[in-house]
């Protein structure tokens, strides 16, 4: 038995998931309580290691948002701008394909296509540029649009949302993105997101999805006005459409920026809090095959630590990220394959490339079996003692 288990007040907890049963909502609450974070991450690691073993992935990939024009003005978005703004942008096709073009020279293997709800691009705008990207090289496999902007081009189209995603199926699209969860408790999202797609709209589009064949991400914006509670019942709807559907392929938490823009918050999550979300995240959830740390929101550092609490993927090298970085993020804009590879090993882990829906591209040899020496395994307090305090 781990040694942070064995006098921990979660024992109970520990035993119950090791017997392969599935947690309460009132055990997933003291896990979010509990202020022995060590014992909680050897919980989550105990998971993350019976479903991926000693593997952690990323994806060489590139993120395009081809507008910030938005009819929405969410509290917490520092991204969408309106017409008169002097920062608002608009990529045209042909950019797009440009930007999608000079990435595949890099061998990224999946586009990531978000933007704000346009005010005036119709919906075969968007049915065009998923050809488009998809003519350029029919392997890219395209990620693109979240549940609020697949509701917005239901309604340019005036067809219902399951045509839609039909119609976008039919032109390229491979997977929806997770983005716009937030939090699904309707008192925050009014608080947060007012006048943006309900929960059960959230849930709705993604079970459509699921339903015509596809895969998706999810997940969970935390860390602003939300309680533990709110993300408990975050989690277990989730849990619960995935119990339905086992459409989704990982979930990301994504940390709240309190930068730039209109939620006062006086207590940003920290690096404590993140790694705790992570792990509760992985034994709560023991439908999900992957829980995703991702850098952008948590810095690498903080994303390494990330994998010995539970996660096993650390997302991809993006090159060109706005929506975090407009709300304050201070992480680097890219990663490089190498940077990517150097990360997981340095935490003993071995580095899978992987595609959109997690399936492993390329198993990257170990340290010692290029030539070298493999690091060793860090242990909770060590990774704390190195790592947590710079992040």
């Amino acid at each position: 038995m781990n040694f942070f288990i064995q006098r921990s007040e979660l024992r109970d907890i520990y035993d119950k998931v090791v017997a392969g049963e599935r947690i309460s909502d009132a055990d997933a609450l003291r896990l979010f309580e509990t202020k022995d974070l060590n014992a909680l991450g050897a919980i989550a690691d105990f998971v993350r290691a019976k479903k991926n073993g000693n593997r952690a992935s990323f994806i060489i990939n590139r993120y395009i948002n081809y507008s910030n024009y938005c009819i929405l003005s969410c509290e917490f978005c520092s991204f969408s701008r309106k017409k008169r703004d002097a920062d608002g942008f608009e990529l045209t096709i042909p950019q797009i394909v440009e930007k999608a073009r000079e990435a595949l020279k890099l061998g990224i293997t999946e586009l990531h296509i978000v933007g704000g709800l346009h005010p005036s691009l119709p919906f075969s705008h968007y049915v065009e540029m998923l050809k488009a990207l998809k003519t350029l090289d029919a392997r890219l496999q395209l990620k693109c649009f979240t549940a609020i902007e697949i509701l917005h081009l239901a309604w340019l189209a005036k067809k219902s949302v399951v045509e839609t995603l039909a119609e976008l199926k039919a032109a390229g699209l491979d997977s929806l993105t997770g983005g716009g969860a937030e939090i699904f408790r309707k008192e925050v999202r009014s608080a947060i997101a007012k006048g943006k797609e309900s929960a059960e709209e959230y849930l709705d589009v993604h079970r459509q999805w699921h339903q015509l064949g596809g895969r998706s991400t999810c997940t969970m914006l935390y860390g602003h006005v939300e309680s533990l509670a709110d993300r408990v019942d975050h989690l277990r709807q989730l849990r619960a459409l995935q119990d339905e559907t086992h459409g989704f392929t990982a979930l990301i938490p994504l940390a709240y920026q309190p930068e730039n823009n209109d939620i006062p918050v006086t207590t940003p999550p920290t690096g404590y809090d993140s790694l705790r979300t992570i792990a509760v995240s992985r034994i709560y959830l023991d439908n999900f095959p992957h829980i995703t740390a991702y850098w952008i929101g948590l810095g690498m550092k903080l994303a390494q630590v990330a994998l010995s609490y539970g996660a096993d993927d650390i997302h991809g090298t993006i090159i060109e990220e706005h929506i975090f970085h407009m709300a304050g993020a201070t992480s680097p804009q890219l990663q490089t394959e190498a940077d990517m590879i150097k990360a997981i090993r340095e935490t003993g882990r071995t580095p899978v490339q992987r595609n959109t829906f997690y399936e492993p591209i390329k198993i990257l040899p170990d340290i010692n079996q290029a030539g070298g020496e493999a690091p060793e395994n860090l242990a909770h307090s060590k990774v704390l003692e190195d790592n947590l305090a710079t992040a």
